[in-house]
């Protein structure tokens, strides 16, 4: 799935198209909000009244991602390859736990 490469190398050419620091912020912010909002889809399936929030969760944090690229002034990363929509969430992972 890697195509042989290590999250580490992944990370290190996803992080080339988010050195802005509003970038960054964005999708801070924005990958969980995306994150939840599946978790949350996932879920309305079994619970009433679930759908508005993942629905407006997930619009939300697609157009945090979306603005912080045009700030940036590059395309996503996954516009090259769908992967990156995985490494992503584990740059903010690593992010947010202090390893990046």
């Amino acid at each position: 799935m890697l195509n042989g490469r290590s999250w580490d190398d992944w990370i290190a050419e996803y992080a080339e198209s988010h050195r802005n620091r509003w970038n960054r912020l964005t999708h801070t912010f924005g990958i969980p909000m995306i994150v939840v909002a599946i978790a949350l889809g996932m879920l309305a399936i079994f619970v009433a009244g679930l759908w508005p929030w993942a629905l407006g969760l997930f619009v939300l944090g697609w157009a945090l991602q979306f603005i912080g690229h045009a700030i940036e002034g590059k395309p996503p990363e996954f516009f090259k390859d769908w992967r990156f929509l995985l490494v992503g969430t584990r740059w903010w992972w690593k992010k947010v736990t202090g390893r990046v």
